[in-house]
């Protein structure tokens, strides 16, 4: 059986996205979306996803370039005077493991991030990091720990096979996308000793900003037997944040995939069923 997750990230993170997250469900193929707390437009995030009671919604924790739930001052061993994390991979994660006092501020925003979850009055439906870094043993350790204590059962692992992407066009895969699938063993053990779940093959890395339609019904026609996710970056248009932080990124391109016949049609096609996170199959 080949079931498909159909979901978004940086819900959130501007009005551009959240419309476009809203069109894509009432239009198109999305069933799920992941939410910066914290985001300049999370307000309007949570007003758009309780007008929309089949959206299932889960958290899109930030421990990496974007805004902080707790004050900056509070976690300054993490996070700047304004409320904001730093924008290193290298630079963040060696203080995420190395440093106590990183480690302690790490829990505590990871834990208030899921606490201002819940005080949005959503259902929990699924957990994941931007960036993917709850890739990193300590975000990934302090998610989970957090996310039992708030209801949490499943848990994004970002492994993309190589074979469907070469399916569709010509891809190289490179030393570091190797090493990267390897990884996500780490991640998979910690979350499957918790208890949780979490799907068998995701797909928005190696064409990240760049899930075209006939990209996506490529893979909809080639997707490997068992879970599977396909999540976008949509966004109804360019504002100045989404351009400073992602200048190569196609958000409109992404929305109109997930609205376009072609994927629709695709996914038919390849006999793949749309579900949840808890495997319930979803309307489009």
């Amino acid at each position: 059986m080949r079931q498909l997750i159909v979901s978004a990230d940086d819900f959130g993170m501007s009005e551009e996205v959240n419309e476009a997250i809203e069109i894509a469900h009432r239009d198109g193929l999305l069933s799920t979306a992941s939410l910066m707390v914290a985001g300049p437009a999370s307000a309007d995030a949570v007003r758009r996803a309780k007008r929309l009671p089949n959206l299932r919604v889960g958290l899109h924790l930030v421990v990496i370039e974007g805004e902080t739930t707790l004050p900056g001052a509070a976690i300054s061993a993490i996070a700047t005077p304004d409320n904001q994390f730093g924008t290193s991979q290298l630079g963040l994660g060696i203080e995420y493991f190395f440093r106590p006092s990183a480690r302690r501020a790490l829990r505590r925003e990871i834990e208030a991030q899921f606490r201002a979850f819940k005080a949005s009055g959503l259902s929990l439906d699924h957990a994941n990091a931007h960036k993917h870094m709850h890739l990193h043993p300590t975000v990934g350790r302090f998610l989970i720990e957090s996310g039992l204590r708030h209801g949490l059962r499943h848990v994004r692992t970002p492994l993309e096979p190589p074979e469907p992407i070469k399916a569709v066009e010509l891809h190289f895969d490179s030393l570091g996308d190797a090493a990267l699938r390897r990884w996500c063993g780490v991640l998979r053990h910690q979350i499957r000793k918790a208890g949780m779940t979490t799907n068998d093959w995701c797909f928005g890395i190696a064409w990240s900003g760049h899930m075209s339609a006939g990209r996506v019904a490529g893979l909809a026609e080639n997707l490997p037997s068992g879970l599977s996710e396909i999540y976008f970056h949509p966004a109804t248009a360019k504002n100045a944040h989404l351009q400073a932080l992602m200048p190569d990124y196609d958000h409109v391109g992404e929305l109109d995939a997930l609205v376009s016949p072609l994927f629709r049609n695709a996914v038919k096609r390849g006999n793949v069923e749309l579900v949840g996170w808890d495997g319930a199959p979803v309307r489009t």
